[in-house]
């Protein structure tokens, strides 16, 4: 299979590249730079230049592909409202590239959008729209475009998706925790944050495409829940630091705009993904992953 990956030289993407050609897929990897190309080409992939921003060159790459592996995404959380629109615009271009045809749209969205409190599955959908939580506008964009009959299904990753080159929100806990002195937890810190190795989760991607992205959705976790309290603390002791509770309020003040995920209970199961591809996570989970140096290194 000829797969077109979005995302590719990031921390997922690369991921799933390396996941793809060793099990004798060719891949087409999306770069806006030279450097981006060259680690492509390093890897064993081809290069198509273009960008998240340019729709036309993403409807050339997919042109050139039997799937698409859509892992892109712009972070900038200055403008996170306009970058979640970007991406149902984006969905909606490989869809309009598609159609007509049974090639495979695999898109990538997020375990948290889910209801709070109780562990949700694959059959879960998110109770408010896009106008509520922007980050919405991916899945309605896949619903929108399976009703043309396109292939799509969505994979949503956990909060943390772990391992060496991390640059998420763990690596963001403990950079907060160096310029604050404390390593903070909210409440009782007994919500839950799920979690997955990105080698794993590069599996799910591979054996989803594989089965032709039979089902509507897949989730790429391993722990179901990881109690947060249990993070802060590692942190703490790996740097030295005071592990402290801390109120919504002062949380709030504290961690600025990363408090909600910092306080969010949100247990997912992926019971129905491992026996749907078969796929059984092998790797580190994300407490023993977090007790290495490589993640305290300055």
């Amino acid at each position: 299979m000829r797969v077109f990956v979005t995302g590719a030289t990031g921390f997922v993407g690369s991921a799933v590249i390396g996941e793809l050609l060793s099990a004798g897929h060719q891949v087409l990897g999306l770069s806006r730079s030279d450097a981006g190309a060259a680690s492509l080409r390093a890897a064993g992939a081809e290069v198509h230049r273009g960008s998240l921003d340019d729709l036309s060159s993403l409807r050339a790459g997919a042109a050139a592909a039997d799937a698409v592996v859509h892992i892109g995404f712009n972070h900038d959380f200055s403008k996170y409202k306009e970058s979640c629109e970007a991406d149902r615009h984006i969905v909606a271009a490989f869809a309009d590239e598609f159609a007509g045809s049974d090639r495979l749209l695999l898109v990538t969205s997020a375990s948290g959008l889910l209801q709070k409190g109780q562990s949700s599955t694959e059959d879960d959908l998110p109770n408010v729209d896009s106008s509520v939580i922007p980050r919405v506008a991916t899945d309605e964009a896949v619903a929108e475009v399976t009703k043309r009959g396109i292939k799509a299904s969505l994979v949503r990753l956990p909060p943390s998706v772990h391992g060496v080159g991390d640059h998420g929100f763990v690596p963001m806990l403990i950079a907060k925790a160096r310029e604050t002195g404390i390593s903070a937890y909210v409440g009782t810190g007994e919500n839950r944050w799920p979690a997955v190795h990105r080698f794993d989760a590069a599996r799910v991607y591979r054996l989803a495409l594989e089965r032709g992205a039979a089902e509507p959705r897949y989730h790429a976790i391993a722990e179901e829940g990881v109690p947060f309290r249990k993070i802060a603390e590692l942190i703490g002791r790996r740097l030295g630091l005071p592990v402290v509770s801390l109120s919504h309020e002062e949380a709030a003040t504290h961690f600025g705009w990363f408090a909600h995920f910092v306080g969010m209970d949100s247990p997912a199961s992926s019971a129905k993904t491992q026996e749907w591809l078969n796929w059984n996570p092998s790797h580190p989970g994300l407490l023993q992953d977090l007790d290495q140096d490589s993640y305290f290194e300055n």
